[in-house]
């Protein structure tokens, strides 16, 4: 479409809603792209890796957009040699990003600023393939509730236009996934694409070991797709599936039911695939989300305690539970007289 259009003036004309031209804005993407493969490829980790893209004055239209093509190409290569578990920085919002994170942040640099600059031309409206801007929506804005049409909706949530029923946009940021390393593996973010194919029977895009994922991650899954969809979904009240990191294999799940109450409580749940009980992992991934929970409490406030009901038959379940340091607070939780679980509570602050 912009090829179309390489003859028009794009630096006297600002792109849609943008202070920047046309021309700022397609050099703009091209910036993107190549800083993104820069990110992923140098394994920055503390912070943008110190150098800028520029292009020579003479530079036509018609070239940008091959530059365009080119880093794009780059970060696609990229993303395909990267291993699934290396991070790079990027500050919003974990400070960190994996591959899939870098590429979808490049996809909606394009698909945003195309918009922008066809708007500003006066071009025919542009509309990228329902299916791509729904993958970018539950990847990067898991916070933002799905409407009836992914684009309008992906426009609105950037600020770009207007849908009904809904606040206009004036300040906005993506969401990576959010990371926590542990000794022996890592608590990685279930974003909603992965949710809900792990809840239709997939492996939400992670290896696993023999036998998983298991039935309970499968509901929880689920729980966190219906979140999203009610649009009360927060990345970092989430679901995470536990990766080892000697080979990169999922062998578990672990998260909360929820965003903390008005009370600072938030409510865990977890479970392993078979084969790789009784060695302490669980443990080890309690503890580390309670450490997350500890700093998040610290910073902003907003939690207060874990919660935690366990079978009374359980009791590698309530040996866990004990060993992160989460107190029995009811021996008799549930329904009835007597109910059939314990419950437990992990205080993160008074």
């Amino acid at each position: 479409m912009l090829r179309e259009a390489v003859g028009r003036d794009w630096e006297g004309v600002r792109a849609g809603r943008l202070e920047w031209s046309c021309r700022e804005t397609a050099e703009h993407i091209a910036s993107c792209l190549l800083g993104y493969a820069g990110q992923l490829a140098g394994r920055a980790t503390t912070s943008y890796l110190p150098f800028e893209f520029t292009m020579d004055e003479a530079t036509g239209n018609a070239d940008v957009l091959d530059v365009i093509r080119t880093t794009g190409e780059l970060l696609a290569s990229t993303v395909r040699t990267t291993p699934r578990e290396v991070r790079a920085f990027h500050p919003a919002p974990f400070r960190a990003a994996d591959r899939e994170g870098f590429a979808a942040m490049g996809v909606t640099e394009v698909l945003l600023h195309t918009h922008d600059i066809v708007e500003g031309l006066g071009l025919p409206a542009y509309m990228p393939p329902a299916d791509l801007c729904t993958s970018l929506l539950t990847r990067l804005f898991p916070h933002v509730r799905p409407g009836d049409d992914p684009w309008p909706t992906l426009l609105w949530a950037t600020g770009r236009a207007d849908l009904p029923g809904r606040a206009r946009v004036t300040e906005w940021r993506w969401s990576n996934t959010l990371h926590i390393p542990a000794e022996r593996i890592v608590l990685q973010g279930i974003h909603p694409a992965a949710a809900a194919d792990l809840a239709e029977g997939g492996t939400g895009g992670f290896d696993w070991i023999e036998g998983g994922p298991v039935e309970g991650t499968r509901v929880g899954a689920g729980m966190v797709f219906k979140a999203y969809e009610a649009g009360v979904h927060r990345p970092e009240w989430g679901m995470f599936a536990l990766v080892r990191k000697e080979d990169g294999l999922a062998i578990g799940a672990l998260g909360y039911h929820g965003a903390p109450d008005e009370d600072g409580r938030t409510e865990v749940g977890y479970d392993l695939v078979e084969g790789a009980r009784g060695r302490g992992y669980m443990t080890e991934a309690l503890r580390t989300l309670a450490d997350w929970g500890r700093e998040r409490a610290a910073e902003r406030g907003d939690v207060r305690s874990l919660f935690a009901v366990v079978d009374k038959d359980n009791a590698p379940s309530q040996g866990v539970v004990s060993r992160a340091g989460f107190e029995k607070v009811s021996d008799d939780w549930g329904d009835g007289e007597d109910g059939a679980q314990f419950a437990y509570e992990l205080r993160l602050r008074d």
